[in-house]
Order: structure tokens, then C-alpha cells, then sequence
């Protein structure tokens, strides 16, 4: 192999990525460690909560590392395919194994079923997201096709998180905890289905926004910190509904929510 055919590796984006990894192989030890935990008969509901953190840790690594690539301009293919293997263990394995864990054991046979569901559409929609990629299939667009996996990581951790709170003091989550086996059936098969999602691909380092737009990101920014809880949980719920709703949009208003620049009229 010549040294034109070595990969480029850039170093940010892929220092990030590789903070993605680290938060989903760090979350996957405090799932096993819970597990240790409950037989012998203690509550695992810290180490839980610090594996929820991780995941959505690695949400925010994940959202970093593409940000980095474009604003320097090192995207590479490289990159694309540490970023998917990254996902696989954050949002791939991590999210399954935890609610296994809390939850899924308790359907006896089709527990681990629901789990290798989950993770089979969430890497099925990665493999189909870097095949468009390398084939530049619909390149005019920068939307997601199918619920994004580390979105849907983040919708399963942020609403376990916000039950831990609710039940905070109890061994167990109360009964609600069945909704999630029904969750991550439906976010399978948004992964792998056709709607489209924003990237928000517009929005970064450069991005140019009114005094007005700024403060309202710092306050959701800052409600976020203060209340790490349940507000990930709306904001991903948010993300998730919106797309159901984005077809019914008027196009000014959308190009508003996903700072998009207008269309040039064609002469």
C-alpha cells in the first residue's frame, strides 16, 4: 500500500469520536456491574444512572465530532466508518444491554429478542447510512433517512433517566418501566424506516443567528445542565415527533427551525 492509499485520520473530530467510544464502553461496564450488584441483593440504581450519563455523553461527543470535520473540512472516510463502530457500542449495545437489564429479562424468551432487534435495525441503519454516503445517493440533501441510532440511544436513556428521578429512593423503576420494551420495538423500526429527520447540518461553529435566537439557546443550554433529569427527555421526544410534523411545516418556518439558507431561485 502506497502512502496515498493510507487513510486520512484528522486529529479533533477523531479525538471526539473517540470520547463516544469511551462514554458507550464505560456505560456497557456499569450495566455488567449492575447486574453483579442486584444478585446479591443491592440496589444498582447509581450505577445505572452513571451509565445513562455515559450514553448521553456520547451523544454529545458524537454531535462534536461532525461539527470538528465539517468546520475544518477533514471529512474522510475514515472517519465515517470509526464514527459507525463508535455508534454500534454507544447507541448499539449499550442502550440493548441496559434495558435487558432493567426490563427485558422480565419477558422470559422474547426479552433478548427486543434487544437484538433494536440492535439489528440500529447497525442495518448505519451500514445503509455510510452506503449512501459512499455513493453520494441524494446529495442535494442533508437529511437523515430514518431516526439517526445515537437519537434514539438518546431517547431511551434520557426517559430511563427521568424514571430513575421519578423512583428516586426505590430498588426498582415502577411499572412504567414495561413502556420501554414497546419503545424500543417502535424506535427499531424508525431507525430502518423512511422518514426524514434534519441534520441540522447548517448549524455550526459559523452559524450567524439574532441576539433573540442566542439567548434562547444558552437558556435550554442552561435549563439542561440544571435539570439533566427530564429535560434531554423533552428536547429528544421533541426531535422525535418533529418527524411526523416537518411535512405539514410551511418551508420559511422549517428553514427558521433547521437554519437552513433559502433555495436560490433558478433563472
Amino acid at each position: 500500500m502506497s502512502d496515498n492509499d493510507e487513510p486520512k485520520i484528522y486529529l479533533l473530530p477523531n479525538l471526539m469520536t473517540a470520547g463516544n467510544l469511551f462514554c458507550g464502553f464505560a456505560a456497557t461496564l456499569r450495566i455488567i456491574e449492575a447486574s453483579l450488584v442486584i444478585q446479591q441483593g443491592h440496589s444498582a440504581a447509581e450505577l445505572y444512572h452513571q451509565a445513562l450519563v455515559f450514553i448521553l455523553g456520547a451523544c454529545v461527543f458524537d454531535l462534536l465530532d461532525g461539527r470538528l470535520a465539517r468546520l475544518g473540512g477533514h471529512e474522510s472516510s475514515f472517519g465515517r466508518e470509526f464514527d459507525s463502530l463508535a455508534d454500534v457500542v454507544s447507541f448499539g449495545i449499550a442502550p440493548a444491554l441496559l434495558l435487558y437489564q432493567i426490563v427485558l429479562r422480565d419477558f422470559a424468551d422474547t426479552g433478548w429478542l427486543i434487544a437484538f432487534v433494536y440492535l439489528l435495525c440500529g447497525v442495518l441503519r448505519l451500514a445503509r447510512f455510510n452506503c449512501y454516503a459512499i455513493a453520494n445517493v441524494d446529495k442535494t440533501s442533508d437529511d437523515f433517512i430514518g431516526f439517526p441510532i445515537p437519537a434514539a440511544a438518546g431517547v431511551i436513556a434520557s426517559l430511563t433517566l427521568f424514571m430513575l428521578w421519578m423512583e428516586e429512593g426505590s430498588k426498582e423503576l415502577g411499572s412504567w418501566k414495561y413502556a420501554l420494551a414497546g419503545l424500543m420495538l417502535f424506535l427499531s423500526f424508525m431507525m430502518f424506516s423512511r422518514v426524514r429527520y434534519p441534520s441540522f447540518k447548517g448549524l455550526g461553529w459559523r452559524s450567524q443567528r439574532s441576539l433573540p435566537h442566542f439567548l434562547l439557546i444558552i437558556v435550554v443550554l442552561a435549563v439542561c445542565v440544571r435539570y439533566y433529569q427530564w429535560m434531554p427527555a423533552i428536547l429528544f421526544v421533541i426531535f422525535l415527533i418533529y418527524g411526523f410534523v416537518r411535512p405539514f411545516i410551511s418551508k420559511a418556518l422549517r428553514r427558521e427551525i433547521e437554519d437552513e439558507e433559502p433555495a436560490e431561485e433558478e433563472e
